[in-house]
């Protein structure tokens, strides 16, 4: 499309629907720009996660890291299935989402406050994304006479959220804590009513290469914290099996998160709002596995919970998102993955369950395979 009719060149068009059927549908650079200014607050919270649990505070560690982790991943979702279904690339749309990713810097500055219980600048920069998605929704209303009602409902839902998370700020401990987990709830409440009588019409597999992107990125986490063991190993030769172990994770879920097409999982509304939010433990475990990495170059001497624990967690919930019902691999494995916690060296042996894992999905493919060309011979 030419510079003089691609809508960017326009300073507003109608915000009508995408056609879920779009061919050649990926993620935009707008769309990779907003990503990466994710990456900070990510590293933020990962880094703070594997402090808290070094120097002992690992269950005031935990609470933090899926509190503040939830205001990150919420704040994303959010804007990634509104930009499938609405994305219209026009000037007044780069402007609101560039206002969007102004607000996740903001967060970002925040996480470390938040970390310790100061959830001003966090709410802050929550605001301004979710007000400037406001802006959004107001502006589908007006253009989608089809979703124009969902639409509404979706951006008075998100404004009243905005006013709950600004009056918890007035609250602190366990009376702040229980709210937040209040506000939790609205929040994900907000879209299932909002579309209870018409769906927000996103492209599956545009959703599944957004959230693919993110896991990249999570994944990044654990890549930096091998980095870091092998720089170390120069040092203490006892970490190159750190930088082994590390490595041989990452690359074991990469495989098993992009074993599967994803997009098949996104069949109807129901599944999508399973799958969708159930990525938040997706994404939540496979940064504090490099968290969890970072911790035992740190600290060899502690046990390998902080690692066993979380790949137990992503392997559950890689199952039950993506790979359920082909077997019961990855249960298996998850609970070989925790009884190596009792075992030394815990980090080695879950590397080890997880190349075999792969190499067991990838067995049993061949096998799959060769069954079936023999069932289809005359």
């Amino acid at each position: 499309m030419s510079s003089s009719s691609s809508p960017s060149s326009q300073w507003r068009v109608p915000m009508g629907t995408r056609d879920t059927h779009e061919p050649h549908r990926v993620a935009t650079p707008l769309e990779l720009l907003f990503d990466l200014c994710f990456v900070v607050a990510i590293a933020l919270v990962a880094q703070l996660l594997h402090h808290a649990v070094a120097d002992g505070d690992a269950p005031h560690g935990i609470i933090a890291y899926l509190t503040v982790f939830f205001s990150i991943w919420w704040a994303w979702m959010n804007f990634t299935w509104f930009a499938s279904a609405y994305d219209t690339d026009d000037i007044a749309y780069r402007l609101t989402t560039l206002v969007q990713i102004a607000g996740v810097l903001v967060l970002a500055a925040g996480v470390t406050d938040a970390f310790h219980g100061h959830f001003g600048t966090v709410t802050v920069g929550y605001v301004i994304m979710r007000a400037a998605l406001v802006t959004q929704w107001l502006r589908a209303a007006a253009g989608d006479a089809a979703g124009r009602r969902t639409a509404v409902r979706m951006a008075a839902g998100v404004s009243a959220c905005l006013v709950g998370w600004s009056l918890i700020l007035l609250t602190h401990g366990t009376t702040h804590l229980v709210l937040f987990f209040v506000m939790v709830a609205a929040e994900l409440a907000v879209p299932p009513w909002a579309e209870r009588d018409y769906h927000t019409p996103w492209h599956p597999h545009h959703i599944a290469e957004r959230y693919g992107l993110l896991y990249i990125i999570v994944l990044g986490e654990i890549v930096l914290s091998t980095t870091v063991a092998v720089q170390a190993g120069f040092v203490q030769d006892r970490l190159w099996w750190v930088a082994a172990s590390g490595l041989v994770i990452v690359f074991a879920f990469w495989w098993l998160y992009f074993d599967q097409p994803a997009h098949e999982r996104l069949f109807d509304q129901r599944h999508a709002f399973i799958w969708g939010y159930g990525h938040y433990v997706v994404f939540a475990s496979a940064a504090a596995i490099g968290a969890g990495i970072a911790v035992i170059v740190e600290r060899p001497d502690l046990s390998g919970a902080p690692v066993t624990i979380p790949v137990a967690v992503l392997l559950a919930a890689l199952w039950v998102l993506h790979l359920r019902p082909r077997g019961w691999l990855e249960p298996v494995a998850a609970a070989l993955v925790l009884a190596a916690t009792f075992v030394g060296p815990s980090l080695v042996v879950t590397a080890a369950v997880l190349a075999v894992l792969v190499a067991a999905r990838l067995v049993l493919r061949r096998a799959g395979g060769a069954v079936s060309a023999r069932a289809r011979r005359p």
